[in-house]
């Protein structure tokens, strides 16, 4: 696929990149090169490839999926300038 100079234009408009109009040649030909890479990637025969998240095997390490209230209420309390009965006090916004 080629690009020309106004979708050069309109790809650097879009991308918010100032592209002087002497550099929008060099830039086309840079982007054309660019897909055509992207089209012999998907010419590649992957059938039977498992899809990767890295290039090297790995688990996230993983932990219960427990919902707890985090037992520290006392400590998110001390914070605030006013509380009553385990919760913060706000002043009324809606007569």
């Amino acid at each position: 696929m080629a690009v020309d100079r106004d979708t050069t234009r309109r790809v650097a408009h879009l991308a918010r990149i100032r592209v002087e109009e002497d550099q929008l040649d060099a830039l086309a030909g840079e982007l054309s090169r660019i897909l055509a890479f992207a089209e012999q990637l998907g010419e590649l025969d992957v059938e039977g490839v498992e899809p990767m998240t890295s290039v090297t095997p790995m688990r996230l390490k993983r932990r219960a999926d427990v919902v707890t209230d985090g037992n520290r209420r006392d400590d998110v309390l001390a914070n605030a300038p006013e509380t009553r009965d385990g919760f913060f006090v706000v002043p009324k916004v809606v007569e």
